[in-house]
């Protein structure tokens, strides 16, 4: 699990303290994940930074809801320049909020709406419990360049989500082992692109 320092902790504990807070307003968290909320969702998000490229600047974050792991991870690494891309304008005014409380205004963007119309590049791409693996492949591979690495937490069924991707996509994809839940993995893929390219 990744350390942070201890100024890093104390705004990554209000953070999940206000979304403990918002989760009475709007449903962002499974009320039942609240209590354990450092480790369900705060590490839960922050492992994906062990698997981030060291020379990355732009991290797009897709259906990042309450912040995971996007708002997370930019609280924690201060290198990344994060898009934070959710369609519901009531999460997304929770995102903007917190973007204004912690200032992270200067490196954090919240667009409120379907990463489809998203432009530009992104070296990281990531998304929580959005879609499965070939769908998100298709939603967001036009943000990818050739180093970009697509970070995805998936479920007990990890391996057949990439089974069924490289049906359609080729890449360079692997899986690695959740540090915060045991029936959890890590899609790590690089060099994604589907196979009908250029016919």
């Amino acid at each position: 699990m990744i350390d942070v320092p201890r100024e890093t902790a104390e705004k990554l504990k209000e953070f999940a303290d206000a979304v403990a807070v918002e989760n009475e307003r709007q449903n962002l968290i499974a009320r039942s994940t609240i209590e354990s909320i450092d480790v369900r969702h705060i590490a839960d998000s922050l492992q994906l930074l062990s698997y981030a490229p060291e020379g990355g600047t732009h991290w797009v974050d897709i259906g990042t809801g309450a912040g995971f792991p996007g708002l997370a991870v930019a609280l924690a690494d201060p290198r990344w320049e994060m898009t934070l891309v959710e369609p519901r304008p009531l999460r997304t005014a929770f995102l903007q909020a917190m973007v204004e409380r912690f200032a992270l205004a200067d490196r954090v963007s919240v667009v409120t709406g379907k990463i489809e119309h998203v432009q530009g590049q992104a070296d990281v791409i990531s998304a929580r419990a959005v879609a499965k693996l070939g769908r998100l492949f298709e939603m967001a591979s036009h943000l990818a360049h050739p180093q970009t690495r697509w970070l995805l937490p998936k479920g007990r069924q990890a391996a057949a989500e990439v089974a069924e991707a490289r049906t359609a996509w080729t890449g360079l994809i692997r899986l690695e082992q959740s540090e915060t839940d045991p029936d959890a993995s890590i899609v790590v893929a690089e060099r994604v692109e589907r196979k009908d390219r250029g016919r």
